[in-house]
């Protein structure tokens, strides 16, 4: 059997990287509005991660950035002239749709799309549903370029299989990956998939949040296991809780993360918790063959107001060497003295399989929302599928040293969102995303190189 391994792709934010402080329901966008960002370090303190994810000894794949301002869209509603024209008019008539259309947000690739591997799917093809994201208008207009990139990156037909995003209605409303978590006893053998959802379109609610939005469905849920094949009894459904919602969980990855055999959650995250984990636990001893290892939080260890504000459950949960595991978390959480003791008595509990604990510093993504676990995309691959897929998106040592010099050469330092119709930062965001693909050897991938 071919050996699999847990490639996670990074998306890289982009030249335009601002605080517009367009996510309802999400806290960090909503206070961090209108402040001044810093697009050059945001983008080096993603690839730093990315570079310490390669030196563990783990496939590190990258994203790139989506064009903005994005202009096909501004043209689809009315909008004529040429860019920088479009530009001065759109912010000038309607300055939060322009704000929306120079949104960095596609560098969470947790909500690009969900992927099936091929070891769960009927057809034994890698699955691919790229999320329509329409919860939120800055990030309804994504899936598009991010299913042209997918289909760029793993091209092959005989390995890989590319759907289109689910229908755009409110039924139907995806937030991709961050509600979804394999469990697995290895990464090449049998999982069980964990959709979490926070309402049903068709199905009276009896618990829904009163301050902000529930952003994804059961229905989408249960239409990308059944587009992916998923074998039968292979998909879990779980609710989240609609006060850990209207508490500033507007994903799953806000308030839980799990890798493997392993499951971090805070007890308020599911409606039914204690039920919901007792039925997650036999299904996976069932399919996977191994016991779920679960560390339940409490309200007592951790405050789901401090969960929420140093993105603990944002943390990523990574392989490490002898089958045991290692966390790579946002600074913020040493910086909260009770979520730095709850990670130094997980770390030093030998009843789960965590040994390390690395803090990096994401402080630009974190204002907006966005700890380590939201800057990727979980993509478990065989060796045959990762040696057909396009070799120049995987980091390697020359390839870091390439994208650092470009993020050098081509992002402001600062900017603020009164900057972003700028002549010349239309120019400079075009110039250095014309020059990245060449780099990563996509080709034209963007509508101003066609």
């Amino acid at each position: 059997m071919s050996r699999s391994y847990e490639v996670n792709f990074d998306g890289l934010p982009g030249p335009t990287h601002n605080f517009g402080g367009l996510a309802y329901g999400n806290l960090a966008s909503m206070h961090s509005k209108s402040e001044e960002s810093h697009p050059k370090q945001a983008a080096l303190q993603s690839l730093q991660k990315m570079r310490l994810l390669g030196d563990l000894g783990l496939v590190q794949g990258i994203l790139p950035p989506h064009e903005r301002p994005y202009f096909p869209l501004l043209r689809d509603l009315g909008f004529r002239g040429s860019d920088i024209e479009i530009a001065q008019t759109a912010s000038a008539q309607f300055p939060k749709l322009f704000a929306s259309c120079c949104a960095s947000s596609f560098m969470w690739t947790a909500n690009a799309a969900t992927v099936t591997p091929s070891t769960d799917a009927a057809d034994e093809h890698v699955h691919f549903t790229p999320a329509n994201l329409i919860a939120q208008f800055h990030r309804s207009f994504e899936a598009e370029t991010t299913q042209r990139v997918l289909k760029m990156i793993f091209a092959d037909p005989l390995y890989f299989n590319h759907h289109d995003p689910l229908h755009p209605s409110s039924a139907f409303a995806d937030e991709g990956a961050a509600n979804h978590t394999r469990f697995c006893k290895e990464h090449d053998l049998p999982g069980v998939h964990f959709f979490v959802y926070g309402r049903r379109e068709f199905t009276p609610a009896k618990y829904k949040p009163q301050k902000f939005p529930a952003r994804h469905t059961y229905e989408a849920s249960v239409a990308i296991a059944n587009r992916h094949r998923l074998y039968k009894n292979h998909d879990f459904y779980a609710q989240q809780n609609p006060e850990a919602i209207d508490a500033g969980v507007f994903h799953n990855d806000v308030v839980a993360v799990g890798h493997r055999h392993l499951f971090l959650y805070h007890e308020s995250a599911y409606i039914g918790a204690k039920t919901i984990i007792e039925e997650l636990k036999r299904a996976v001893a069932e399919i996977c063959e191994v016991d779920l290892i679960t560390i339940p939080v409490s309200e007592r260890d951790v405050p789901l107001a401090d969960a929420v504000s140093t993105y603990l459950f944002n943390s990523q949960i990574v392989d490490a060497q002898d089958n045991m595991m290692q966390i790579i978390a946002p600074v913020e959480c040493q910086e909260n003295e009770t979520v730095r003791i709850f990670f130094d008595k997980v770390q030093r509990n030998p009843d789960n399989p965590i040994r390390a604990i690395h803090y990096v510093d994401l402080r630009e993504s974190m204002k907006n929302g966005g700890g380590p676990a939201c800057l990727r995309l979980r993509i478990p691959l065989k060796e045959n599928e990762i040696r057909s897929i396009t070799p120049n998106v995987l980091l390697t040592e020359k390839l870091y040293d390439r994208l650092v010099a470009w993020v050098e050469k081509h992002y402001r330092d600062r900017l603020t969102l009164k900057e972003l119709n700028d002549p010349h930062l239309i120019h400079e965001s075009q110039t250095a995303l014309d020059e990245l693909t060449g780099i990563l050897k996509l080709g034209s991938i963007y509508s101003f190189q066609k």
